[in-house]
């Protein structure tokens, strides 16, 4: 369990704080997606989970533990695969043995299961890969010490087509009933398969706190021509297909699937 009550936190130097009395609380078996326009806190969210960042004001606790004291038994459930990132010059062979004792829970199954997947093996020297590639190589070994809490900062970055397919399938095989996912994006279309629950961000506060089928439950995200537009329609955007519109759901109608990018836009501009 995420509890995070009052977070205010602003950057040495900077006027404008990055938080202000904010307050979430995360449960598991979940896989969050954390959107937000860039400079609303994103990445900072995710830092303070980490007790990377401490808070100027307020709390977060990560299993009743508070996050900036970094207690090993914390640190333990909890990994980060930042956006960017450097590996040592080693294999992941290497690594796997100087950095698996940390973690309780590792497995080494897993670990092949996602090499495999993601089409790499443990004898691949960590710094000599494609940044593509490096992110693969981190997220097996992040996958595989099976932490509790996983945390994900523009994962897709540096994949190519392939490769984020694989990433979907790899994340969805080893999601577990007790663990927390949290994918902090902009490619929304990359991982809008992999949620099950939404956070968007905008200057400091949260505009949506809602799970995918929730959302499914009050809105329809389907494509309309002129003539079919009516006054159920809470936002649009013409597209190749026709306008694209979220609209009132009707009732006794079938859920349709969520369109992440244009419930963003509709978010962020206050359509709904």
């Amino acid at each position: 369990m995420i509890e995070i009550k009052d977070l205010s936190y602003k950057y040495p130097g900077q006027k404008e704080r990055v938080f202000s009395g904010f307050n979430l609380s995360l449960e598991e078996n979940r896989i969050y997606g954390l959107l937000g326009k860039n400079g609303t806190g994103k990445t900072t969210l995710l830092y303070h989970l980490c007790g990377l960042l401490i808070p100027d004001e307020g709390s977060v606790r990560i299993d009743g533990h508070e996050a900036r004291l970094r207690e090993a038994e914390m640190l333990r459930e909890i990994f980060l695969v930042p956006d960017e990132f450097e590996l040592p010059n080693i294999s992941l062979r290497d690594y796997v043995r100087l950095h698996r004792p940390f973690y309780p829970r590792f497995s080494d199954e897993v670990l092949r299961r996602c090499l495999n997947d993601f089409e790499l093996d443990e004898e691949t020297h960590m710094n000599s890969l494609s940044l593509g590639q490096r992110k693969k190589l981190f997220m097996s070994f992040a996958l595989a010490t099976q932490t509790k809490y996983l945390f994900m900062d523009e994962p897709t970055n540096g994949l190519d087509i392939p490769s984020k397919s694989q990433f979907r399938r790899v994340i969805a095989q080893c999601m577990a009933d007790d663990r927390i996912i949290i994918i902090s994006t902009h490619q929304v279309h990359d991982v809008e398969q992999l949620l099950d629950h939404i956070l968007i961000l905008d200057q400091r506060d949260i505009l949506l706190n809602a799970s995918i089928d929730e959302i499914g439950r009050r809105y329809t995200f389907e494509y309309r021509t002129e003539v079919d537009m009516a006054d159920d329609i809470l936002y649009a955007e013409p597209s190749l297909q026709g306008n694209a519109v979220i609209a009132r759901h009707r009732e006794g109608t079938a859920e349709s699937q969520v369109n992440l990018e244009l419930l963003f836009n509709a978010v962020i501009q206050g359509k709904i």
